[in-house]
């Protein structure tokens, strides 16, 4: 686990910006996991969870960025 999240920093570009896709997007396709194949059905903690998770992620890929 430690050497993912190494090789994740040596990344260039624009790589935080995918990195935080993919956690957007990982955090509500587990909930969506558990609630179809383990049956476990999200309350409305997991629901607002997955929902800022994926607002979170739009703001980091979307928002305008300026030149330093």
């Amino acid at each position: 686990m430690v050497a993912y999240g190494v090789v994740a920093t040596l990344q260039t570009g624009n790589f935080g910006r995918v990195y935080a896709s993919y956690g957007g997007i990982f955090i509500v396709m587990v909930i969506l996991r558990g609630w179809k194949i383990d049956g476990v059905v999200p309350d409305w903690y997991d629901m607002i969870g997955g929902f800022i998770a994926l607002v979170g992620m739009l703001v980091i890929m979307f928002a305008p960025r300026t030149s330093l």
